[in-house]
This record gives C-alpha cells, structure tokens and sequence, in this order.
C-alpha cells in the first residue's frame, strides 16, 4: 500500500509541472467552506490521483488585500515536505478563480472529533503533539514559523496522522517579526504584547493546544476579549479538577506556557518528555481504538 501511494506521488509530482486546467479534474463532493472560497474532493482523470481542490474566489482576495499573504502562504507549503504537513501540488487559476491542488486528508478536521469528543485521552493527544512537533520543528528547519496552530488547521489522513493544514498566517523568516497574528486564544503573550516574535510563538502554541486537547476548552478562555488577553498576559494557568490528567502532562503544558518565550520548552525537549515518551504512537497514527 505505502509502495503503490508512493508511486501515486511520483507520477502525480512529474505531471506538476504542467499548466493545470479544471479540465483536468472530476471535480466531486464538498468538503468545506471557508471565508474566501470552497474545498472540493477532486480526482486528476489521467492518473486518477484524489486530491482536494481549494476554489479561492480573486474578488475576495482583492477585497481584503490578500495577494501577498495568498502568494507566501502558497510558495511556502508548496516547499515543505513532511508526513505532518498537508501538500500543496500546485494550482492554476482562471478570470474569477485560484485553485490550490492539495492533498486529501481523509479523516477531515481535528477540530470537528474534539467537538464531538469533548476532548481526548493521553495516549491520542501525546501522539498529535508529538506529530505536530516533529513537523514543527521540520517548519523551523526551514526557517517557517507558523503562527496560527489550532485545531481547525488540523487535518487527519485516512490511518488517523496528523497534518498541519493551514499556512495562511506563516512566514519564511530568520528575523524577529513584529505582525500580531493568528487567533486569540492561541496567541503568545509576546504577540499579545504587541513585541517582536519568533518561533517560539509554535512552542506556546503548543502548549495551548494540548492542554484544549486534555481539557476540552483552551486554558485562557474567557468572556470577553480583554479577559482574555490579560490571562495570557499573565499566564494565568490553572488545571480543572473536573477530568484525571496526569502530572507529567501537566508538566508539559506548564514548561510550554511560559511567559519568557526564550524559557519555553524547546521542541527537541518535548521529544524527549517522559509524557510523550509514555505515551505518543511512534508511528504517529490514532484510532479509535487508541483512547
């Protein structure tokens, strides 16, 4: 099966090259709906190769002045290959329309089983943090922070892996950057803050993330905005009662939210964390079956 994916790739990378039309799709069912477009389950008719068409509507992207965040967030995922990293294969547009040639994940959206779920036990959660940190630090490599991990720019293939989905908000940079962006509950209190940030920011989100994977709801919710801001400003931690979760994760989440972004757990020690080391699916895949 690997081997017959593998060569599936080969063959759809080699026809990358050519200037795609919609012609070339049997274009199928919807699979999503965002603010600047729709996504597609699509199949390339020579290869029969499924992907996922994201239709991206040109009025709307120069209604809000997006060409340039379009344009990086395309070059960039375009040249990250790694198992936890949605592919973008290619795209090609027409007078109305932009069409990004991505990879089906299966599984749909991380966000929607936490909904349906509540939240996740330990052995599932260790094993997306542990997939989303590898990729992470694949990103980093590469000199991409993200800024924007949440669950909904999470996608899981058909065996269950995780896939970073989402690169609107990335940037390719070296440098500190000073944009404040992403969503809200997600954010570094150095963003917050409105200072210069870098990778780091990944690593806060992190923490965030597992702790809503534990919990159900992230750690720094409140009614209104402000709330909400001077909590992160404050690191303002505290773990509910309500559900058993163990101390190692705890630990986790703690050395992840840390205020000094250069304190912060770095992604090589998550790694080598006795929560992760415990509990995370090497291979990286969950099922029903791994609570």
């Amino acid at each position: 099966m690997a081997s017959l994916i593998r060569r599936q790739n080969q063959q759809h990378q080699k026809r990358v090259q050519k200037q795609w039309s919609l012609l070339d799709f049997e274009i199928g069912k919807p699979l999503g709906k965002g603010k600047f477009g729709r996504v597609y389950l699509a199949r390339e008719l020579k290869s029969k190769f499924i992907v996922a068409l994201k239709v991206i509507f040109k009025e709307q992207i120069e209604k809000y002045k997006l060409h340039h965040q379009l344009k990086r967030e395309m070059e960039i995922q375009t040249n990250l290959r790694h198992p936890n990293v949605l592919r973008l294969y290619g795209w090609f547009h027409d007078d109305d329309r932009i069409y990004l040639i991505l990879e089906y994940a299966h599984g749909g959206e991380l966000y929607r089983q936490l909904r349906k779920t509540g939240h996740l036990g330990e052995r599932q959660a260790a094993t997306y943090i542990a997939s989303l940190t590898q990729a992470l630090a694949y990103c980093h490599e590469k000199d991409v922070i993200h800024r924007d991990i949440k669950p909904e720019n999470l996608l899981l293939d058909h065996e269950g892996r995780l896939k970073i989905a989402d690169f609107g908000w990335s940037v390719q940079s070296r440098s500190k950057r000073h944009t404040m962006c992403g969503t809200l509950d997600y954010l570094a209190p150095e963003m917050v803050e409105n200072k210069a940030h870098d990778y780091a920011v990944d690593n806060w989100s992190l923490g965030v993330l597992c702790y809503e994977f534990l919990f159900g709801v992230p750690p720094f919710e409140a009614e209104s905005q402000t709330d909400t801001f001077r909590r992160i400003m404050k690191v303002d931690l505290s773990f509910p009662s309500t559900l058993h979760v163990s101390s190692e994760a705890k630990n986790l989440i703690s050395r992840l939210l840390v205020k000094d972004s250069s304190k912060r757990l770095l992604l090589q020690k998550i790694m080598e964390h006795p929560w992760i080391i415990k509990n995370a699916d090497p291979s990286g895949t969950c099922s029903k079956s791994n609570p």
